[in-house]
């Protein structure tokens, strides 16, 4: 079952927890999403999320898929993870506070404990960003 508390699944802490709650969740896939809200540390000075918080939220997204595996294959700990590329980041508009993001995350290729990820976030149907990640998934201890 996928935990109702997401901090049970990664390793983020306000204030730059960047996900409320994993939605779904299988073999390569998940489902996230985030509610953007006054106060964010990536909101700008016209209120809107930036294009880093973007990214940072699809990171943040895989990095629950990781969570949620790693502590459904017997975990203590959430694993850390580390944005080591990304690649094709299109941002078609910033969300603004109000606005609901629901991302999903596809898992490609695992190599030497990098994962390539691709990533899409809409709001309200409409496509608002998406990329490809290159993201290191440290061991759990």
């Amino acid at each position: 079952m996928i935990s109702e508390d997401i901090t049970k699944l990664i390793p983020q802490r306000d204030p730059i927890l960047m996900i409320d709650k994993l939605i779904e969740v299988d073999d390569d896939a998940a489902l996230t999403c985030f509610s953007v809200r006054a106060g964010n540390y990536f909101i700008d000075e016209d209120r809107w999320l930036s294009e880093t918080g973007l990214i940072e939220h699809i990171a943040q997204s895989a990095s629950a898929w990781a969570g949620y595996k790693a502590i459904d294959a017997g975990a203590g700990t959430p694993p850390v993870g580390y944005i080591g590329e990304v690649k094709n980041f299109r941002c078609y508009r910033c969300p603004e506070i109000g606005d609901e993001l629901l991302t999903s995350i596809t898992i490609g290729s695992k190599i030497a404990g990098i994962t390539l990820i691709t990533g899409e976030t809409r709001v309200s149907g409409e496509i608002i960003a998406g990329t490809q990640m290159k993201i290191f998934i440290s061991p759990n201890p």
